[in-house]
């Protein structure tokens, strides 16, 4: 492609399994993300990575990367920022290729996720079934926000976020729906 190409449009999601607790489908997880990234108006050439890991290993990077010991659900790591401009447009690398931003990567833990689900029935404007799919989908989501600069430190962003979380579960409720997409289950 020249630099008068058009830009192409749209969201690659790479999934990884690296845990064996709970069943993961990773196209359907790869579906979920490319439409959480399209309500958000991501349509750009994006990557977004998505990484389930076992508890030990999330373990680890919750105390690297955030300084609190034991496992978490879900840790998210943006690459390219949302609001420094980084998405306008695919990098252009000298050899002409065009390569897609890096939205950053989701890291997730389906066996915290599954402890977690039932407690977590009803949440998100009552989206939340207290399933483990529901449960692995709110965190995926959940990721995904922050990847894109939403937080909840302060009671207002997180009203915020989630609002935007429980718009987006029914988003994927409708996907469960009419494509039978499920992102997990116990195995």
């Amino acid at each position: 492609m020249s630099s008068a190409d058009p830009i192409p449009r749209g969201a690659t999601t790479v999934v990884a399994n690296e845990q064996a607790d709970v069943a993961i489908d990773e196209a359907a997880v790869a579906r979920l993300a490319s439409e959480v990234l399209r309500v958000l108006g991501v349509a750009e050439l994006v990557e977004l990575s998505v990484v389930f890991v076992d508890e030990a290993t999330i373990a680890n990077l919750n105390s690297r990367y955030r300084g609190r010991e034991g496992p978490t659900d879900v840790l998210s790591f943006a690459i390219d920022e949302p609001d420094q401009g980084a998405l306008e447009a695919p990098r252009r690398p000298e050899d002409g290729q065009l390569r897609p931003s890096l939205l950053g990567d989701v890291v997730i833990c389906p066996a915290v996720a599954a402890r977690a689900a039932a407690s977590h029935a009803g949440d998100r404007g009552g989206q939340h079934r207290g399933e483990v799919g529901d449960e692995v989908a709110l965190l995926l989501i959940h990721g995904i926000l922050h990847i894109r600069g939403y937080d909840h430190e302060a009671d207002e962003d997180a009203e915020q976020m989630e609002a935007r979380e429980a718009e987006l579960l029914a988003r994927y409720r409708e996907l469960c729906s009419a494509e039978g997409l499920e992102v997990a289950k116990l195995r």
